[in-house]
C-alpha cells in the first residue's frame, strides 16, 4: 500500500475521522434520527444532499472511462482506470448516504422483500446495485487488460453512467407537490452536473497523484480534460438558465420559489453556484493558455465541485421552505401542527459525513495502491513502445 506509506499523517488523520463517524452513526442507530436535525417538515437533510452529490461525482468518471472505448478517444484510455476507481469509491460513498438516512438499518432487508416497482426510490436502488456491478467487472477486466471484454462492459456502462443521475433527478422531478423540484428537465440538469462535477474531481485526483509520483497524466491530456470540462460548466449553465428563465418568467408559482432561491435562505449556496461554481472557472478554462496551467486547472476543478454541492443544497432545500401545495394541513411537529419546517444540519450529521468521506478517501488510496501502475514502471517501458503509443493523442489540446 504505497500511498498510505508515503502519506502516513492523512492516512493516520483519515482513519481516526472515520472511527468517529462511525461513532457517530452507531450514536445515531441508538437515539434514531431525532439526533439529526431533520423533522416531519423537512425529511431529507444532508445524507441525501451528499447522496445526489456523490453519484453525480460517480457519472462523472464512468463517462470519462468508457467514452474512450465506446467513442474510440485513445487519449482517455490513459486515464481509464482512476477513473473507474473514483467512480466506485463515489457510487459507495452515495449507496452508504442512503443506508444512514434509514435510520433503522436492521430494516433494510425490506427493500427486497417488499419493494415498489412504482417508486421512483426502488428504480435507483435497482439502477445503483447495476451502477456497481459494472463498475467492478470494469476495473477486473482492465487489471487482467481484457480489451474486449472492456470495450464490451463501457457499451453498458455509458448508458448506465447517464441513467444512475437521471432516475436519482426523478426522485425529485416527479414530485407535483414540490413546486422547486417539478420539472421536465431535472434529468438533463442532473446529468449536466454530474458530467462538470465528475471530471473536475478526476482533474483533482490525477493531479495529486502526479503530485505524489504514483501515477503520470501527460499535461495534454490535463489540458484537454480541462477542455471537456469547460464545454460541461457551458451546458450545465444553459440547463440552470432555461429552468429559472420558466420559473420566473410567466410570474406563476415558480416565480415565489425563484424569490427564495435569489434573495432567500438557500440564496448564499445558489449564487455562489452559479458565480463561483461555473461564471469563474467557465473565464478560466475557456482560454487554451490557462488550461496548459495545472494549478488554474485544479482551482477551476474545486471551484466546479464545490459550486455543485452548493447546487445540490439549494435544490434539496429551497422546495423544503415552503409547504407543500396550497391549502395543505401541514405536518406535525413538537410544537403542533406547523405549514414549513427548518432544517440546519447537527454535529451527529456532520461528523458522520466527514467519516464517510475519510473512508473514501481511504478505499481509493488503497484501490489506487493496488490497481495503479507506478509512474516508475512507466518510464522504463522501451523507447520503441512510446514511440507506437505516442499518436493516441489525435488532437491538440491546446487549439481544442
Amino acid at each position: 500500500m504505497e500511498l498510505f506509506k508515503r502519506n502516513k499523517a492523512a492516512t493516520a488523520v483519515l482513519a481516526v475521522l472515520a472511527c468517529v463517524g462511525v461513532g457517530a452513526w452507531i450514536y445515531q442507530l441508538m437515539g434514531g434520527l431525532a439526533v439529526t436535525g431533520m423533522s416531519n417538515g423537512v425529511s431529507w437533510g444532508a445524507y441525501i444532499t451528499m447522496f445526489m452529490f456523490f453519484v453525480g461525482l460517480s457519472a462523472g468518471g464512468l463517462i470519462v472511462a468508457s467514452s474512450a472505448s465506446v467513442f474510440h478517444i485513445k487519449a482517455f484510455k490513459r486515464v481509464a482506470m482512476p477513473a473507474v476507481i473514483l467512480s466506485t469509491v463515489c457510487i459507495c460513498l452515495a449507496g452508504m448516504f442512503v443506508l444512514i438516512d434509514l435510520g433503522g438499518i436492521q430494516r433494510v432487508w425490506r427493500i427486497v422483500t417488499g419493494p415498489n416497482p412504482a417508486s421512483p426510490l426502488v428504480w435507483d436502488i435497482c439502477v445503483i446495485t447495476c451502477y456497481l456491478v459494472i463498475n467492478i467487472l470494469y476495473l477486473h477486466f482492465m487489471r487482467k487488460g481484457a480489451e474486449r471484454a472492456v470495450a464490451m462492459v463501457s457499451r453498458f456502462a455509458l448508458p448506465c453512467a447517464i441513467l444512475v443521475h437521471s432516475v436519482t433527478a426523478w426522485i425529485f422531478g416527479l414530485q407535483i407537490a414540490k413546486e422547486g423540484w417539478f420539472s421536465a428537465i431535472m434529468a438533463p440538469i442532473f446529468v449536466a452536473s454530474a458530467m462538470d462535477s465528475g471530471l473536475a474531481l478526476l482533474l483533482i485526483v490525477l493531479s495529486a497523484l502526479n503530485a505524489s509520483g504514483r501515477f503520470k497524466t501527460p499535461k495534454e491530456l490535463i489540458a484537454s480534460l480541462a477542455g471537456l470540462l469547460a464545454t460541461c460548466i457551458a451546458v450545465d449553465a444553459y440547463f440552470i438558465f432555461c429552468e429559472v428563465l420558466t420559473m420566473g418568467y410567466p410570474g406563476a408559482a415558480g416565480a415565489e420559489t425563484l424569490a427564495l432561491m435569489v434573495a432567500g435562505p438557500t440564496a448564499p449556496f445558489f449564487w455562489f453556484e452559479v458565480i463561483g461554481g461555473l461564471l469563474v472557472p467557465f473565464c478560466v478554462l475557456v482560454f487554451a493558455k490557462n488550461r496548459a496551467k495545472t494549478g488554474l486547472v485544479v482551482g477551476a476543478s474545486v471551484l466546479v465541485v464545490a459550486g455543485v454541492l452548493c447546487k445540490r443544497v439549494w435544490l434539496l432545500f429551497t422546495s423544503f421552505i415552503g409547504q407543500n401545495v396550497a391549502g395543505a394541513p401541514g405536518v406535525m411537529t413538537a410544537d403542533g401542527w406547523a405549514m414549513a419546517g427548518s432544517y440546519a444540519p447537527t454535529l451527529v450529521e456532520a461528523a458522520i459525513i466527514v467519516g464517510v468521506v475519510s473512508v473514501g478517501a481511504l478505499g481509493f488510496m488503497a484501490l489506487a495502491s493496488r490497481l495503479l501502475q507506478p509512474a516508475a514502471e512507466e518510464e522504463t517501458v522501451p523507447a520503441a513502445t512510446s514511440r507506437t503509443s505516442a499518436p493516441e493523442l489525435e488532437f491538440d489540446p491546446q487549439v481544442a
